[in-house]
């Protein structure tokens, strides 16, 4: 009866044990999964203003282009190849 007795004490330590240790893994889990939460959600907002950046990039260049294109058609000088032969009219020249 008293051997009974320990073996039913040491069964509820043995339990109280694996409970402490398994509060403290649920403790340590929700602690990494709170930070992992943060990281996703700082990464998300990263993502995003890379996002808004690429999109204003893109209209620039456009712009750019654009600009470009209008340049080419209002120059008074020809295309490059043709300025290794030719001297531009709209500029003055070197001598």
């Amino acid at each position: 009866m008293i051997s009974n007795r320990e073996s039913a004490r040491r069964s509820r330590m043995r339990k109280q044990r694996h409970l402490d240790e398994l509060w403290a893994q649920v403790v340590w889990l929700r602690n990494e999964n709170h930070q992992l939460l943060d990281k996703l959600n700082h990464a998300s907002e990263r993502h995003d203003q890379v996002l808004q950046e690429n999109a204003q990039l893109k209209n620039e260049a456009s712009e750019l282009r654009q600009m470009i294109a209008g340049m080419q058609f209002s120059s008074p000088c020809p295309s490059s190849r043709a300025l290794e032969n030719e001297p531009c009219s709209g500029l003055p020249q070197n001598e």
